[in-house]
Order: C-alpha cells, then structure tokens, then sequence
C-alpha cells in the first residue's frame, strides 16, 4: 500500500496541521527535515513528535488519542509505595541529563530502540538550551533510573525513562509528577497508550481535545524554579533531600 505524506522543506520548520495525520498507521503526519532543535520545538509546541526507527526516514508524529498523565491526580500503587518507604531512593532534576538520555537508550536492543545517535545528540542541545529536562533517581551514589521530557510552559512531553533497580523509573515519574503540579505544571504528554503507562494510570485524550489544551498551556509559564538543577522532595515524606 502507497502512502503519500508531506516531505518537510529544510529550510522550513513549519509542519502541516496534526488534524491531517493519517489514522493508519495511527498519527503519522510527515517525514524529512532534520532534527534541527528549532524544528523539534516546532514540533512539540504544535503537538508533533519525531519518532523513527532504524533504516527509516525521520518521521512526525500526531497520533490520537494521546495518553497523558495528570500530574495533580497521579497516583502511584501501594507496592511502590511500600518500596520507596524502605528504600527511600534520593531524586534530582537536571543533575546529568546527557546520562539519563544515553541510558534511556542503552538499556533497549539497538534494533528496538529509536534514541539513535542523531536523536540523543538532538535533545541533549535541547537541555543545553534548558527546554530538555531530566528526573534522575539514585540509590546511594549510583543513577539507577530516571526519565527526561521537553517543556513547553505548564506542558511537559516526557519522551523515555529507564530503569537499572526495582521501581526507579516510577518512582521518578511520581517525584516529579508531585513536583511539577507544585509550580504549575499541568498535564504530561506520553505519547501513545501501552500497557506499562496504562498500569501507571496514564490516561486518554483525543487530539482535538489535546490540542486545545496545548494552546492554552504551551504559553502559559510554570515557577522560575521548577527547573533548575536540584534535588527533589522524597514523594513519600515530603521533605528535601541533601546530596551527600
């Protein structure tokens, strides 16, 4: 089966309208271009992602529904719970992005994963230029899991976690759904629905519905503080950790 799809203009990073992505394969709106950091924004302030495998083109994103996290109702189960309570791994912002982005990667089969060496070098000038952001999650002094996302205002497009011990990548996702509710944030964009975000509670929204509430989120700011390099309250006890 043919399928015809805009080729993005290199010297353009406009993009075609979400609403003319295709509905099989779900979402899939254009390809070309390059991974441009401006073109990435572009994209993610218009509700577009690239996503691509090995051997294939750079391809866009819109799909619909889109699952979502609601950063103020999240609720992590009781065996998490349980587990942060005895473990009490220590979390940090921003600590070692370029670490979290190179894992996320690292822990997938090369031939499965589609954080290539273009796509990591991409979002690692995106947190260079404080847009990319990362949770990281350490027990004692080693990074054992962690996710990282793009900002736009009070919306946070988590695009990869990783995980090297038992529930550290959702204990990063709680921590920082907790944090980011506390200064304004208000939804987290997942992408597409899986089984792993469906039992983390993540929920969905049609594109239309999204869309509007990108518009009225990607400009509107979160606290002055909500990125800045730090270390995050424990989700459990509520109080600030100290680096050792």
């Amino acid at each position: 089966m043919t399928i015809y799809l805009t080729e993005l203009a290199a010297d353009s990073f406009t993009f075609p309208s979400p609403d003319s992505a295709r509905t099989n394969p779900n979402g899939l709106l254009a390809y070309g271009g390059d991974l441009n950091p401006m073109r990435i924004l572009s994209a993610y302030h218009n509700g577009i992602f690239p996503w691509y495998g090995p051997g294939e083109p750079i391809l866009w994103w819109s799909p619909s529904p889109r699952a979502v996290f609601n950063p103020k109702t999240f609720k992590p189960t009781r065996s998490v719970k349980k587990y942060q309570k005895k473990h009490a791994y220590r979390i940090s912002m921003n600590q070692v992005t370029a670490r979290v982005i190179e894992l996320c990667a690292a822990v997938r089969p090369a031939e499965e994963t589609w954080l290539n060496h273009e796509m990591r070098s991409a979002y690692q000038l995106l947190a260079e230029q404080g847009v990319c952001h990362s949770v990281e999650v350490w027990k004692n002094e080693e990074l054992v899991g962690g996710l990282y996302g793009v900002q736009v205002g009070q919306l946070f497009c988590g695009e990869s976690m990783f995980s090297l011990a038992t529930n550290a990548s959702k204990i990063a996702l709680w921590a920082f759904c907790q944090h980011f509710s506390l200064h304004q944030g208000q939804l987290i964009d997942c992408q597409v629905m899986n089984p792993h975000l469906q039992s983390l509670g993540a929920t969905e929204l049609p594109r239309s519905q999204f869309m509007q509430s990108l518009l009225t989120l990607r400009e509107a700011p979160v606290s002055e503080s909500c990125f800045q390099p730090q270390w995050l309250p424990c989700p459990l006890l509520g109080v600030s950790e100290e680096r050792a």
